[in-house]
């Protein structure tokens, strides 16, 4: 269920960059002209006056905040805290910062209310049947979805990073080809950054989702579903679904000025002006 969950996600993903890639990035915005009405009322020299300055645009890519984390969330909820961008300028994060911000994410209130449905799945599906059914079932399905999560989140965000000096924030590239970036997405799994700043194989990523698997199979899955088989799946899933997840942190930004974006209607003292105006423009010439 999870695998067909991030299929909608890739595909609801590329349809939004896509749409985003037909908007034209020169086009000028009705309000930063001056209307017909400001134009006539300037003194005849008078320099037009200075726009104030705009705030700042917070649609694009999340800045780091000093803790060198961020306070961004995909699509408004879920938490993003490791999702930053300006590579260069960003200094590493300190063990306890590895830890305090993965336990932030895995702790928020919208991770747990998103667990809970990714549970309601597998109740639906009868995943591990060894939990049953009902409340009993759901509550066991639920507190296997919340420590696949936990133990996953700190072996590939937290431990390993801190033992091996990785830094296991994400980058946003934030620029270039559509394909381009998702391909810069999916290399994120297998190349990392380190703590000095330069590049290394993603140990963090591709043996603690092996340990994070390994460990929930052998220990809370029900008996059933102890096998090596089993959890190579788990393995694979979560790496399958970290992929997807940076996709999404690439073109998050993108997204959200797509789906933010408000056409502005023509303002009063425009519309009164293009009223004076259409008589003279409709009387026919002598």
């Amino acid at each position: 269920m999870r695998l067909c969950f991030c299929l909608m996600v890739c595909l609801l993903l590329s349809a939004a960059v896509v749409a985003q890639s037909q908007v034209s990035p020169d086009a000028t915005d009705p309000k930063d002209e001056p209307s017909a009405q400001q134009t006539a009322d300037r003194a005849p020299g008078q320099q037009p006056s200075q726009p104030a300055d705009k705030p700042k645009d917070v649609s694009g890519a999340q800045e780091a905040q000093p803790s060198g984390t961020s306070n961004d969330r995909l699509f408004w909820a879920l938490p993003d805290f490791l999702t930053v961008q300006n590579a260069g300028h960003i200094p590493p994060l300190t063990p306890g910062q590895k830890f305090k911000v993965v336990a932030r994410g895995t702790f928020d209130p919208i991770e747990g209310a998103f667990l809970a449905f990714v549970a309601g799945l597998n109740q639906a599906s009868h995943s591990d049947p060894g939990y049953g059914q009902g409340a009993a079932g759901y509550g066991k399905r639920y507190g296997a979805a919340f420590g696949d999560n936990a133990i996953e989140n700190f072996m590939t965000s937290a431990i390993l990073p801190t033992f091996l000096k990785q830094d296991p924030r994400y980058f946003q590239l934030g620029s270039g080809s559509f394909f381009h970036r998702t391909g810069y997405a999916i290399s994120r799994i297998f190349v990392t950054r380190t703590d000095s700043g330069g590049t290394q194989f993603n140990t963090s990523e591709i043996a603690g989702s092996a340990a994070s698997a390994a460990i929930g199979t052998y220990t809370y899955h029900s008996s059933e579903s102890r096998t090596l088989m089993n959890a190579i799946i788990v393995w694979g899933t979560q790496v399958g679904w970290d992929t997807v997840t940076n996709g999404v942190k690439e073109f998050w930004p993108d997204i959200r000025r797509r789906l933010t974006k408000k056409k502005n209607p023509p303002s009063a003292a425009t519309h009164a002006d293009n009223l004076k105006t259409a008589p003279l423009r409709n009387k026919p010439s002598k």
